[in-house]
């Protein structure tokens, strides 16, 4: 098939993935596409919203789309590094050791809660994350490809929570908010008496269908002039002063950050617009296709001042101000 064609199958796959999800899923679109998004762009997602938002349905219903091993992990307070990613089982019988691997050896981890444990267990995930392998006392494990982490979060519930480190942060390509249904979405919800979970979805992605995707993104062009628009963006939200392109238009909100995002926010947002170049048919980005990613790539790598929290300013709106003032090619 000609590259054009290969195009416009791949937008036919993602467009039955989405309409398969939303037969569970009432609905939360951004959350399906950024799932979506990750998957095929080979990162992982944080998702965040009060509870009762379906984040764990919608991660598990592209489980069941997606034809991937699915584990979840609840993560509580007295849970292990070990618990997530295996450990070393001693043999009376033989006198030597064993390994027994975590549910972390998958394809898709639903890392449930993940901050209701502490930095020691949040952070046994960095090396699966970052390098796709685990280590097991002298051993280092390779993951099965592809290889997700999606991970939920509750926002309002601050006691027996713990913030999750900046390292690990980082290393979520994207941050999604689930936001409240609509009253419309709302009904459709309540009709089904909770049972949503129970309806069979078809298997519609493979392993083999979400490489082919990969190589399709790898395929997408990007214009030099988009990637000098998507580094200024990124720079734009660090403190260093002397690189400030539009000093007196930043200066409105330059005090509200203290750390801004790292080259691998750049990485991410290149590759997240090219994916969505891929949701549209088309193979090649536009400055559209970067200001939809912006928010979910760059809102949780940016760290707010005392003086965002004492003026009620928040990640999002810093960035919608940063597009705003950005002059787009």
């Amino acid at each position: 098939m000609s590259d054009t064609e290969n195009f416009e199958v791949c937008r036919k796959v993602i467009d039955l993935c989405r309409e398969e999800i939303s037969r569970r899923v009432v609905g939360q679109k951004d959350v399906v596409d950024g799932i979506l998004t990750a998957a095929i762009a080979g990162g992982h997602v944080l998702l965040e919203g009060v509870p009762g938002l379906a984040k764990t349905l919608a991660v598990r219903s592209f489980a069941d789309v997606s034809g991937l091993d699915f584990k979840r992990i609840q993560f509580t307070p007295d849970l292990l590094p070990a618990d997530v990613t295996g450990t070393l089982i001693y043999e009376q019988n033989s006198a030597t050791f064993s390994v027994r691997k975590g549910p972390v050896f998958t394809n898709v981890v639903l890392a449930d809660e993940i901050n209701r444990s502490p930095a020691k267990v949040q952070s046994a995930l960095l090396e699966a994350m970052a390098e796709r392998q685990v280590t097991i006392g002298e051993n280092t494990y390779k993951l099965p490809e592809p290889f997700i982490v999606l991970a939920t979060q509750n926002p309002i519930d601050e006691e027996g929570t713990y913030n999750l480190p900046e390292a690990e942060l980082d290393r979520f390509l994207l941050k999604l908010v689930v936001s409240y249904p609509t009253p419309e979405e709302e009904i459709a919800v309540v009709r089904t008496c909770g049972k949503a979970p129970d309806i069979p979805l078809r298997k519609i992605l493979d392993a083999e269908k979400i490489f082919a995707m990969r190589k399709l993104v790898d395929s997408i062009k990007c214009d030099d002039k988009i990637v000098e628009y998507i580094v200024s963006i990124v720079s734009a939200t660090r403190a260093d002063k002397d690189k400030r392109q539009f000093k007196s238009r930043q200066s409105e909100f330059s005090k509200y950050i203290s750390f801004g995002a790292s080259p691998r926010a750049g990485i991410a947002l290149l590759q997240c617009a090219k994916v969505q170049a891929l949701f549209a048919g088309r193979n090649f980005v536009l400055p559209d296709d970067v200001k939809s990613a912006a928010l979910p790539v760059l809102r949780h790598r940016i760290v707010l001042s005392y003086e965002a929290s004492a003026d009620s300013v928040t990640s999002d709106e810093l960035i919608g101000k940063i597009l705003s003032l950005m002059p787009a090619p």
